[in-house]
């Protein structure tokens, strides 16, 4: 069932890349919904006033659909064709779009923000499987899974731009609306340009794996987002108990079956199971980490939410150009090298980010971010290219999906535990820190979050305020100290475990075209 590659297959054309770019369109738009909201949440709350669970459903009911769905509509479109699936996805994730954009209530938008990761699920593992289709050369898929890796992190840190200067001219639903011509586009341009692709064999598709899937998926990211949020509850670490005993039974009935969802044995192949491991630790730096610089520029450096997003977005010019030169590297070097040298600049950048206080020059802080960023899109270049470089062609849906799966619950952990680092170390030092006699109002919202003090010094006498103010913020920098020595002494180890385990696995090329049904 699992084919390894012996040489280069035929090389793509003029109409490959040029469908590449309509791939990336979807893949931009997904990436950048999932912090879109960032400012939209003031206008949506004064127009819509949701209640505050009706407001937390509305940031993440997203996110735990997309990742409940997605080992499922990866399957699924290696059954029924990976094309078919994107352009059924697009049409969804477009109307959604306008159900959003046009909701009436906070009832409505939270269904139309769970449509929306219906057709995320659907797009995300089809524009990486169309890509394992479309570019059988190992180089130049190298180079087209490196682009697509670029975009994805452009996305997230697009979206809260793109939010902001919607918002300063237009209503709020202007944030979901723009996705709608796009789409439109897609579902023109991808039939003219983008290849169906699919598995040969006419599986039939396990609806009760389906079932196991999203039964074990929605309560371990559920249980790993409450927990980042409000720390240790019981009620999400059983969610997490209950996902993960569900999961056992997902991959026991993997292993029973004749047409899996998931391949046991590809994740026994170190090329496979060990790119996925490495992954995890990135993007659990990454995503983990993206909190705390996105408050330190705001609440520690002062800045406004739209300054702050559009200096987030300097270090991406950086990073574009790390994934195609690591693709680079990677025909000369082993690939092991390069994933555990780019662990290591990531660390390094970390452990730079120790030195940083409230007074550093923001080119300083910017260039430890890019620098950490850079390693850290090195290994997730590495690791996707390798995954789905062994990956059969008959299951690149499937393990796109995985690969997507692995990426959400990587960048849930990070958050849950970076955060929880930083906050102790908040907490503790906010506590010894104040200023005595403050009302115990004002000390529990201090004590609670940075945001909190700053907004509590607001209504304290000057002298009082800016102690506060000055407590809080170092307070959190000490945290972010915390948080960041944490992740760099976890992406130390994963050199060292990269280097070891996957250094001499081969990896290859693909030899011959995928057999399909294709129809272009």
């Amino acid at each position: 069932m699992t084919s390894t590659d012996t040489g280069p297959g035929p090389r793509a054309g003029r109409r490959e890349w040029i469908g590449l770019t309509v791939l990336l369109l979807p893949l931009l738009l997904v990436s950048m919904d999932v912090s879109v909201l960032y400012f939209a949440v003031p206008f949506i709350s004064r127009q819509l006033a949701p209640t505050a669970t009706q407001q937390l459903w509305i940031f993440d009911i997203y996110g735990f659909v997309l990742a409940g769905l997605l080992i499922t509509m990866g399957a699924l479109g290696d059954r029924i064709g990976r094309r078919r699936l994107l352009l059924s996805g697009a049409a969804a994730f477009g109307a959604a779009s306008m159900l959003a954009a046009y909701a009436p209530n906070a009832e409505l938008l939270i269904v139309a923000r769970a449509l929306l990761g219906v057709g995320g699920a659907t797009l995300m593992p089809s524009t990486l499987a169309l890509i394992r289709a479309m570019f059988h050369d190992p180089g130049q898929r190298g180079t087209a899974i490196a682009i697509w890796t670029a975009v994805l992190s452009a996305g997230v840190a697009v979206g809260p731009v793109m939010s902001g200067l919607l918002l300063e001219h237009f209503w709020w639903g202007s944030v979901f609306l723009v996705n709608t011509p796009v789409m439109a586009l897609l579902l023109v341009l991808a039939p003219l340009l983008v290849p169906e692709s699919k598995a040969p064999e006419s599986a039939r598709f396990d609806l009760l794996s389906a079932v196991l899937s999203l039964a074990a998926a929605l309560p371990v990211s559920y249980g790993i987002k409450e927990l980042a949020k409000d720390g240790h509850r019981p009620l999400p670490v059983a969610a997490i108990a209950a996902g993960l005993l569900v999961a056992v039974l997902f991959l026991r009935r993997q292993a029973r079956i004749p047409y899996p969802m998931i391949d046991l044995g590809l994740l026994r192949r170190r090329a496979f199971g060990g790119s996925l491991l490495v992954g995890l630790p990135a993007m659990f730096a990454m995503i983990g980490f993206a909190i705390q610089t996105t408050q330190f520029l705001q609440s520690v450096l002062g800045m406004s939410p739209l300054e702050a997003a559009l200096w987030s977005v300097l270090p991406s010019v950086a990073v574009a150009g790390a994934a195609p030169a690591s693709v680079a590297l990677a025909r000369r070097l082993d690939r092991a090298y390069i994933v555990g040298c780019g662990f290591l600049v990531a660390a390094a950048g970390f452990a730079g980010m120790t030195r940083i206080t409230p007074d550093s020059p923001l080119w300083g802080f910017l260039l430890l971010v890019g620098g950490y960023a850079i390693g850290l899109v090195v290994v997730t270049t590495q690791s996707n290219e390798m995954v789905m470089s062994v990956a059969p062609p008959n299951r690149a849906g499937a393990v796109s999906a995985l690969l997507e799966c692995t990426t959400e619950f990587g960048g849930a952990l990070g958050m849950a535990i970076l955060g929880s680092i930083g906050t102790a170390v908040y907490t503790r030092r906010t506590a010894d820190a104040l200023p005595a006699g403050l009302p115990a109002e004002v000390a529990d919202a201090a004590r609670e979050t940075l945001a909190g003090a700053v907004t509590a010094a607001e209504h304290l006498p000057a002298a009082t305020g800016e102690a506060v103010r000055t407590a809080a913020r170092e307070a959190f920098t000490a945290g972010m100290h915390a948080a960041a020595i944490a992740a760099a002494v976890l992406l130390a180890a994963s050199a060292l475990f990269a280097v070891v385990f996957l250094r001499r696995t081969p990896v290859g090329g693909t030899s011959h075209p995928e057999p399909t049904t294709a129809t272009s």
